[in-house]
Parts: structure tokens; C-alpha cells; sequence
């Protein structure tokens, strides 16, 4: 009998305390997002520089919830790209001003490499305004140069179904020179870029 009451005390305290726990996520999940809006604002007004407020709003966290299997259904080479977060940007009139994606790929030579990704949504499509890195540790003069302009501005405006990486010099609007002696690292950018865009298209963008 001592047993059973003993369980039965044990079984109160630990659904009380779950609630408690529930409650407590509840309540700071909110300002918790918000703080990391804030602590990558300098990024995603970098990426999307007409925008003055960023949002997270709960049917776009919805739509991140389920973004593994939206980049499932993609034929591009996604598999290692995951989408952490997003948020809706507005301008200093109150409009909508595009979508700020953090994608990170997985597949970088020095470990996981995280990107904010602006993305306008215009007439023939997505459009990507621009994107900046959250959390890059790749070779210093190598793969580093990722972070420069000269890779970065490739993305940058640029209206296309994808980007492809190709080492021969780009001619179309859609390639993206590979950094030398760094094509893991180029590939790892382009794809994460790819990942947030297709979210974007098939996903974010969709009402």
C-alpha cells in the first residue's frame, strides 16, 4: 500500500512540475525569440537593408517546424542545410519588406556554417537582397574569404530558381565563382543559400 502511495505522490509531482515547466516556456518563449531577433538585427538589416523591424510570427515558426521535409521534396543538394529560423521584415512605413531565412549547412570544411539570407518576394519570383554569416570557422585565408564582398555581393539582388557553383568563371546570373582552393566551403554557402530560398518559394512565402 505504502508502494502504491508512494507511486501515486511521485506521479502528482511529476505532472505538476511538467505543467510548471510548460508554463514557464509559454511565457519566456516569446522574449527569448525577440532577444535573438535583436542580437542578429545588424545581420538581417545587412541582408535586407529597407527593412527596420523584424518579426517572428507564429505561422511562419510553423512553417520552420516543418522545413526539414519542405527541403526534403527539393531535387537540389539540401540534404545537409537545415532552416533554424525566420522572420518577417517590414519597413519604416509599417509594410512588408521580405523575409530574412537562417540557414545552416552542415557540410562546411571547418564545421557548420550559419547564414541570414534576405529574400524579396517580387513579380517573377523570389529575389535574394543579400546574405551575411551568423557562424563561420572555416580556413583563415581560404575558405575565410567567404565573408568578403567579392563571394558575398555574387548573391546579392539576385533573382533565379537556384545557384549553382562552378569553377570556370560565372557567366549566368545564376553561378557563383567557387572561392579557390576552397570549393567545400563555396558549395556549403551556395547550398544553404539554395536551402533558404526554396523555403522561401515553396514555404514562407505562401499564404
Amino acid at each position: 500500500m505504502a508502494k502504491i502511495k508512494d507511486a501515486l505522490v511521485l506521479t502528482v509531482i511529476t505532472l505538476i512540475a511538467g505543467f510548471l515547466l510548460g508554463g514557464v516556456y509559454e511565457l519566456t518563449k516569446d522574449p527569448i525569440a525577440q532577444q535573438q531577433i535583436e542580437a542578429n538585427a545588424k545581420a538581417y538589416q545587412a541582408v535586407l537593408p529597407n527593412a527596420v523591424e523584424f518579426r517572428s510570427e507564429d505561422a511562419l515558426a510553423g512553417k520552420v517546424a516543418v522545413a526539414e521535409g519542405i527541403l526534403g521534396q527539393s531535387d537540389l543538394a539540401v540534404e545537409q542545410v537545415t532552416i533554424d529560423t525566420a522572420v518577417y521584415a517590414y519597413d519604416g512605413a509599417g509594410n512588408f519588406a521580405g523575409l530574412v531565412v537562417e540557414a545552416t549547412s552542415k557540410d562546411g570544411y571547418g564545421g557548420a556554417i550559419t547564414l541570414a539570407v534576405g529574400i524579396q518576394e517580387q513579380e517573377a519570383g523570389p529575389a535574394v537582397t543579400g546574405i551575411d554569416f551568423l557562424e563561420i570557422n572555416e580556413t583563415a585565408g581560404l575558405g575565410m574569404k567567404a565573408t568578403e564582398p567579392a563571394f558575398k555581393e555574387q548573391f546579392q539582388n539576385k533573382q533565379v530558381e537556384h545557384f549553382e557553383l562552378t569553377k570556370d568563371g560565372a557567366t549566368e546570373e545564376y553561378q557563383v565563382d567557387a572561392l579557390s582552393g576552397a570549393t567545400r566551403t563555396s558549395n556549403a554557402v551556395t547550398n544553404a543559400v539554395n536551402g533558404a530560398l526554396y523555403f522561401a518559394r515553396e514555404a514562407a512565402l505562401r499564404q
